[in-house]
């Protein structure tokens, strides 16, 4: 059973979602704000957090700041209606998805059980010796999917569960061009739609982390208008 933290200043919401969550097979821990959700996180994580960003004592943007400090588990931002701006930040900041305000329980349920789907299959709940399992290793670049690790130059890379897929995507075939939506259809399950601005946040993010390792590190090329191509170095 998967252990979903909730954190959010609103208790309708908490009320209403984890009763929602937990009728689907969920175990539900609640938090009405930043700082009482990372005492807690300090003890024990859970699978993973869905995070209001707007929040008193810690909002949602320092709390996962603190939290990618130490983890990669898989973070959802609730996000409101028409703040654009929050979504595109939290998600440069490491976020792994985000869901607007007001939004459907069934929505909801759906972008948790695609993150946990895509966390299992590359954290090694799935055996077997398969091309998404294998060790990869283009040039500098060496990524095993098992132990969810990445290295870049022997240096070790912290990624996110949707940083390492579509830095596996393009990877996989470096010199072939990525469109936008093949990288979604990477990330995402079909039934879930975001747009573009949704990946170029995570591939910025993707290049960021790339570079604090390796300040030349530009094998990830954009071509503009098309989407991303990865090159060997």
């Amino acid at each position: 059973m998967s252990k979903i933290a909730l954190v959010d200043d609103d208790r309708n919401i908490l009320t209403s979602v984890s009763m929602t969550l937990e009728a689907e097979g969920f175990e539900v821990e609640t938090y009405t704000d930043g700082q009482s959700a990372l005492d807690a996180f300090n003890k024990k994580l859970p699978d993973m957090a869905v995070l209001d960003i707007k929040m008193p004592r810690m909002d949602g943007m320092d709390l996962l700041q603190r939290l990618r400090q130490k983890t990669q588990m898989p973070v959802i931002f609730l996000t409101s209606k028409d703040d654009e701006v929050d979504e595109v930040l939290g998600l440069r900041m490491g976020a792994d998805d985000y869901v607007k305000k007001p939004f459907s329980q069934r929505l909801l349920v759906e972008r948790i059980r695609a993150l946990l789907r895509r966390q299992e299959a590359i954290s090694g709940d799935i055996v077997g010796d398969t091309e998404e399992t294998k060790v990869m290793e283009r040039g500098e670049l060496r990524m095993d999917p098992l132990r969810h690790a990445v290295t870049w130059k022997g240096k070790d890379v912290s990624l996110t569960v949707t940083e390492f897929l579509l830095l596996q995507a393009l990877a996989k075939r470096p010199g072939f061009v990525k469109s936008r939506d093949q990288l979604m259809d990477v990330a995402y399950d079909d039934q879930v739609y975001v747009d573009d601005r949704t990946i170029d946040s995570h591939i910025k993010r993707l290049r960021k982390k790339m570079r604090n390792v390796d300040g030349n590190f530009s094998a990830i090329e954009t071509l503009y208008g098309i989407g991303y191509r990865y090159n060997e170095e």
